[in-house]
This record gives C-alpha cells, sequence and structure tokens, in this order.
C-alpha cells in the first residue's frame, strides 16, 4: 500500500456550505429535498453553493436523505454518533439523543466540519400529510461568512471581512465571539494532556519530549528550592536568555510559558482587527476572544499543503499571529514569506515554541531586530519537558517589552522556573538540544515511512515539528480503537479550519512507533463496512 501526501488539489470553487440533514426512518425524499429548498431559499443561499449534504452514520442508507443530496448533485457525507454529540449546537433535543446518539443530527452534522451555524435547525413544514416532523434541516458555512472572519475560497482569499448583516442568522449574531469564546464552533481550550489524562495510555497526543526532564536539570531546579522563602529575581535568567540569542536583554519578557504571553498579548497590546492564521494552536484566539476581541480567521487549506499565502492576510489586519512550525500541521513556513506579512502599524506575533526541534533552527525569526512590529514567543516546555513548571520568553521592541510586562502580575515566573530557564540557555543544554532535534528528526521519518504503507492514510508534508498531522475517514472511530489497544493520538477537530477526519500524532522513539503502526493497523481493519454508501 502506498500512502498519500497532502499537497496541491483540485480547487474547491466557491462552494461552502455544508446541509446538515436528520430525518426519521422512511422520510420521503420529496419532503426532504423541500425541507432543504425552503431553508436555503428563507435564508437567501444558492443551492449552488452547497457543498455536500451531511447527516449521521445510522442515517447513510436512508433514501430520502441520499436522494436530496443526489438531487443536489452534492455527495453524502456521514459521521459517527458519537462524533456528533460533541458538537456544540445551540437547539440539543433529548428525543433525537435517545434515538440515535446525539442532541441535534442536522446542526451537528452541519458544524462537525464547519465554523459557523448559518440556519439553525428547521423541521420540514406544513401538517403530518406533508412530513412535518419527519425531517430537520440546518446549514452552515465552512468558511465562515461573519464580521471578523476572512473568507478563503479557491487559492485565493477575499481581504475584506464580510458583516454580519449580510447573514442574519449566522451564529455569530446570537452568541458573540466575547461573550462565548466556544460559541458553536470548535473547542478552543481543549488541548492534548485531555486525551491522556487519568490513563494508562502510551501518549501520541502531547507533543513533550519523552523521557524528560534529563537527571541534570531536575537536580538544578531542585537546587533551587532552598530559596523559595526569597521572591523571585528574574534579572539572570532574563540576561541568559538574552545571552543565547544575542539580543539587548530589554528585548526579553520572561513568562509563565507561551500561554501567559498569549493572554498579555490579548491584554495589553492594542489591535482592532486582529486574525489568526489557522490551523495552529487554538490558544491565541481564546486569549482574544476571552479580552474582548473579535478575531478574524485566515484558514489554510489541506489542498495547498496548509503552506502560507501572505496575500490571504487582509492589510487591514493589525495583529496577525501564525505558528512556526505551526501546531498542529507541522508545517514550517519560510522566513522570508513570514517577512513579508509585517509592516509598520501591525504586531507579527510568531510562534515559535517547536523551533527549538527543527535541526539548525532554520527559518527562525526569534534573533531578528530589524523586522517592524515583530513578536516572537518561545517555549521551553517541550524539549525540556517543563508543562508543569510553565516556562517560556517573549522576543520583541523593548517598548512592546515595556507593554506586556505592565500586564503582567508581580514575581510571574517562580524561582524554580527562573533556575530551569538558566540552565537551558547553557552551552551544554543547546548541545543537547540540538542532538534531540537530531534524533526527532530521524524518528520523525520512521513515523512517515510507516504511516506510507497505508493506503486509507494521508500526511501532511512535509513534517517538520516533533509530530505529524494526517487525514483518513471515520477517524474518531479509528482513535477510540487506538484508545482501547493503549494509544492516545490527538483529535484534529478542535482546530478551526480541520474537521473529525483529523489526527495529530505525536514523534516517539522507534519502538514506540512500531508498537502504535500495528496498534493502527488492527483499528483501521476492525472498523465495520458502511452499508449504503
Amino acid at each position: 500500500m502506498t500512502g498519500a501526501s497532502l499537497g496541491t488539489g483540485p480547487e474547491s470553487g466557491a462552494r461552502s456550505l455544508v446541509v446538515g440533514v436528520g430525518a426519521r426512518r422512511g422520510a420521503p425524499g420529496d419532503v426532504v429535498f423541500a425541507l432543504i429548498e425552503a431553508v436555503l431559499s428563507g435564508a437567501g443561499l444558492d443551492a449552488a453553493d452547497v457543498l455536500e449534504v451531511a447527516t449521521v452514520d445510522a442515517r447513510a442508507d436512508e433514501p430520502g436523505i441520499v436522494g436530496a443530496a443526489a438531487r443536489l448533485g452534492v455527495p453524502l457525507r456521514t459521521h459517527p454518533a458519537g462524533a456528533l454529540a460533541a458538537v456544540r449546537v445551540p437547539h440539543p433535543s433529548g428525543a433525537v439523543d435517545a434515538a440515535v446518539g446525539t442532541p441535534s443530527v442536522a446542526e451537528a452534522a452541519a458544524l462537525i466540519e464547519a465554523d459557523e451555524l448559518v440556519v439553525p435547525k428547521t423541521r420540514a413544514p406544513g401538517g403530518k400529510a406533508a412530513g412535518r416532523g419527519m425531517a430537520t434541516c440546518a446549514v452552515a458555512r465552512r468558511f465562515p461568512a461573519v464580521a471578523g472572519t476572512f473568507e478563503v475560497s479557491g487559492r485565493k482569499t477575499s481581504t475584506s471581512p464580510v458583516t454580519s448583516g449580510s447573514h442574519p442568522f449566522t451564529m455569530a449574531a446570537m452568541n458573540p465571539p466575547t461573550r462565548n469564546i466556544e460559541s458553536t464552533g470548535p473547542d478552543l481550550r481543549h488541548h492534548g494532556d485531555a486525551e491522556v489524562r487519568g490513563e494508562n495510555l502510551t501518549d501520541l497526543a502531547v507533543n513533550v519530549r519523552t523521557h524528560t526532564p534529563p537527571e541534570w536539570l531536575r537536580e538544578r531546579i531542585a537546587a533551587s528550592l532552598t530559596s523559595l522563602a526569597s521572591y523571585p529575581d528574574g534579572s539572570s535568567a532574563r540576561a541568559a536568555v538574552a545571552g543565547r540569542h544575542g539580543l539587548p536583554v530589554e528585548r526579553v519578557l520572561l513568562t509563565a510559558g507561551a500561554a501567559e504571553a498569549f493572554v498579555l498579548i490579548a491584554r495589553a497590546l492594542p489591535a482592532r482587527c486582529p486574525v489568526v492564521v489557522h490551523p495552529q494552536f487554538t490558544e491565541p484566539e481564546a486569549a482574544l476572544r476571552a479580552a474582548g476581541h473579535a478575531v478574524g480567521r485566515v484558514l489554510l487549506r489541506a489542498e495547498d499543503g496548509f503552506r502560507l499565502d501572505p496575500e490571504a492576510v487582509p492589510e487591514e489586519a493589525d495583529l496577525v499571529v501564525i505558528g512556526n512550525p505551526t501546531n498542529p500541521t507541522s508545517v514550517l513556513h519560510p522566513a522570508a514569506l513570514l517577512e513579508r506579512l509585517a509592516r509598520p502599524g501591525r504586531t507579527l506575533v510568531v510562534d515559535e515554541a517547536f523551533m527549538d526541534v527543527v535541526p539548525g533552527e532554520r527559518e527562525a525569526l526569534c534573533d531578528r531586530t530589524d523586522i517592524p512590529g515583530l513578536v516572537v514567543l518561545r517555549s521551553l516546555t517541550k524539549t525540556w519537558g517543563l508543562a508543569g513548571l510553565r516556562i517560556g520568553y517573549v522576543l520583541a521592541a523593548p517598548e512592546t517589552v515595556a507593554l506586556l510586562s505592565e500586564a503582567q502580575p508581580l514575581w510571574p515566573v517562580s524561582s524554580p522556573a527562573l533556575a530551569a530557564a538558566r540552565a537551558c540557555m547553557e552551552p551544554r543544554a543547546l548541545v543537547e538540544a540540538a542532538e534531540a532535534a537530531d534524533r526527532i528528526a530521524v524518528d520523525r521519518a520512521h513515523l512517515l515511512a510507516g504511516l506510507a504503507e497505508f493506503s486509507e492514510v494521508e500526511v501532511v508534508e512535509a513534517a517538520r515539528g516533533p509530530f505529524v498531522l494526517v487525514r483518513l475517514e471515520r477517524a474518531a472511530e479509528v482513535r477510540e480503537r487506538l484508545r482501547l489497544l493503549g494509544f492516545a493520538a490527538r483529535r484534529g477537530d478542535t482546530f478551526p479550519g480541520l474537521g473529525p477526519q483529523w489526527l495529530r500524532l505525536a514523534v516517539r522513539d522507534r519502538a514506540t512507533t512500531n508498537r502504535f503502526l500495528q496498534a493502527l493497523d488492527q483499528a483501521v481493519q476492525a472498523l465495520p463496512a458502511r452499508s449504503g454508501r
């Protein structure tokens, strides 16, 4: 078998609507199709913009739904009830949940691979003879056309925000993002540790390097405990970070992990039109929304290998956030492309939390002082296994560092974390980190070679982080079977721009990878064949 790589692909055109349909057994095709037509027409939507019809697996062979999709000339996409049950819906139904295992088939099926609900659940009109209650329909937009969101279509993107007034039924209007950061889209607060917490599983869901922190680092941290009676003094750690990057100390701010840096940026830096380039780590958008910002999204496409097109970012964006290499796609964007995003009056935030895993740290911008508005974030969490200690830092212009520092509480970084920061900046630590990056590159190549043996699996190429992103049908079911076989994989549907067919896999040593590949083969082979497709 030969695996496929995600790169360039066919144009998707302007189609962006997903029609979710729920129906009772035996619902006539005319009733289902008439309902879809009425819903689209009532919302001022064009049937030519429909990308697919979606429903629950249990209705995959329902003639009325199959026939409606055929009449629209679009594919029918079905999803496991368990995957649909995880989707937040505005109009849940206990009766529907009891019948098929998800509170709203129509809304969940529409939203599971989209970001905004355009038309909420609507029932078939008329009396019993006309089929009332036989079917429900909801419509979502895969690339949402709402205030603060920038629509991606084909290979180019619209750089003008579309006002919410043009689509009065959007979920953005009903649930403003400044009040509910999760709204009905992906759960921005879901992180990989939730996949393994309290479970005895081999962890491929979290990107922290295994067998860390090393003994010498644990000893340095332990030694710092004798000073806990004193307030933390970060001056020496700050100087160590500045020396490691060849920068003035005024350009360095120590933080309690990169996550705190995102909160500081959201609260302290001015931004009228912030934009996050997705798919990527969701915490930047969550922090911006929690601070009251309406956040725009630029969604990179799988067909383009999730590579950046600088022209996709709107000119009016005055704060842009992007990861490099990007979590979860593992794409390493060329530094020259990222430089094109910078301009006077714009803050460009580049999350380099995984850059120290790239051999030679090529494409890094951390030591650049000539790029206007550049803010680079680094983390010591991943390479050194310090997720529980919380230590990271910001590299930016002195005036930006001053603004962020003013938003910090007193003594934001603990004495043990400061000791770890100093230790990780020492020459022997940098040599060890470089050696670890080389090993991860070899182990990643081994994982990719194994995945290439699965015709069912598509891999995003070329991965440069300590993880890979893969796409396969019924990924939610595969993930659950992997759990039964002792492995945790990171679900992809909580990242904007991805859906439930995506999984992120952390790179591990060859022996662990071999065991995982055997488990993956069992999980894929054990999937029951679908009927009615």
